[in-house]
């Protein structure tokens, strides 16, 4: 079988990117398939941030997209009208030359096109995030009529996907849910290949958090609630792994709630020993499109507590079994069941053993053979 993926860039480091590279080493190196990635604004001298098997193969179609920012209005429509020409002149020439069985567009970019492409392949696309937020941020502050014509759009370019591409994969059945008028959706969870080094005894005195440190990721609300928190278990910790733009606004927060002994760590090239040195993990995304923090904490036995947001972990944590899923935005009700795991250790154990167990049915075998199967029946339809 032949797959090819239609993606922006490999050179970033996204949960997205890692989650292409593991997918595409696992057809070409345990399956045997035949595996093109092609990236569209990828340059020659940038290289990707997670390592791709030598059996897959790699077009860069080299667009500098991005040039169109450094001229003023008119001429960057200009530009912009010429960057686009050449894009779907390079993606037509790509496509053609390695003349896949499944296409697969990932998330929305360029969706709209890679769905209505003229080829013989079985067009999918993959999403990442879920329907409901994946534009939040092209509406957020924006004018009223700004935003009521993101939202004409947006509705346009989900309808064409719809009509066009042969299904939507997503991550979780809620999700899939909301893709009403698809010709056929599936919905397939991710899966997490991250070395466990050691499993945690849940008996450290850290909190962990992990993320970027952006707005979506709710690392506000998390320090609101931590507030609560280090106020009745002062000699508890959290630990905050990831770097964002609102690192400054964060720490800043720390010291108006009066939150004691959070630590900003940054990126860690040692995760897994960081959750293994861990006893809690918070998540108080406002949505995930599955949260692959949550399987990894788990993974490391790790009990969750996470505010119950668009989709992801509902779709992970059995509440009450390995973690707490919290209604969302309720602060006082999630540093509640923060201060329960921290003041029953005998919970904490249990739920750690019963978050070990359920991160097992994620193995990367289960969900790629769940993949293999969708393959082989979408192009028998």
């Amino acid at each position: 079988m032949k797959i090819a993926y239609i993606y922006s860039t490999m050179a970033m480091t996204g949960g997205t990117e890692r989650m292409i590279t593991e997918k595409a080493n696992y057809l070409a190196e345990q399956l045997g398939y035949e595996v093109t990635i092609i990236t569209c604004f990828q340059l020659a001298h940038e290289q990707n941030f997670f390592p791709l098997s030598p059996k897959v193969r790699q077009i860069n179609l080299c667009v500098p997209f991005y040039s169109q920012y450094k001229f003023k209005y008119p001429k960057r429509l200009w530009i912009k009208w010429q960057m686009n020409l050449l894009l779907k002149k390079g993606i037509r020439r790509a496509v053609k030359e390695t003349d896949p069985d499944i296409l697969i567009g990932v998330s929305r970019f360029r969706a709209n096109y890679v769905s209505s492409l003229r080829c013989r392949a079985k067009k999918i696309i993959e999403c990442h995030e879920s329907r409901y937020n994946t534009a939040y941020d092209a509406t957020l502050k924006r004018p009223f009529f700004s935003r009521v014509f993101m939202k004409f759009y947006d509705n346009f370019y989900f309808r064409t996907m719809e009509r066009k591409a042969d299904a939507i994969v997503t991550l979780t059945e809620g999700d899939r849910q909301l893709w009403k008028h698809a010709k056929r959706t599936e919905a397939i969870p991710n899966f997490s290949t991250t070395p466990v080094s050691r499993y945690s005894d849940c008996t450290e005195k850290h909190v962990i958090a992990v993320g970027r440190l952006a707005w979506e990721k709710g690392f506000g609300r998390l320090i609101k609630a931590w507030a609560i928190v280090s106020a009745k278990h002062p000699d508890w910790q959290l630990d905050i792994f990831g770097k964002g733009l609102m690192h400054d606004e964060l720490v800043d927060m720390t010291r108006q709630y009066h939150a004691l002994h959070v630590v900003f760590h940054g990126c860690s090239d040692h995760i897994s020993q960081e959750y293994a040195a861990s006893s809690i993990c918070a998540v108080t995304s406002y949505f995930e499109g599955f949260s692959l923090v949550i399987l990894e904490a788990m993974r490391h036995g790790l009990p969750c507590v996470a505010y119950d947001c668009p989709f992801g972990p509902a779709n992970i944590i059995e509440d009450g079994r390995c973690g707490y899923l919290v209604e969302d935005d309720n602060t006082e009700l999630f540093a509640e069941r923060l201060c329960r795991l921290i003041e029953q250790e005998d919970v904490r154990k249990q739920f750690s053993k019963a978050a070990i167990e359920r991160a097992n049915a994620f193995d990367v075998d289960i969900i790629m053979n769940r993949c293999k199967q969708f393959y082989e029946q979408l192009l028998q339809s």
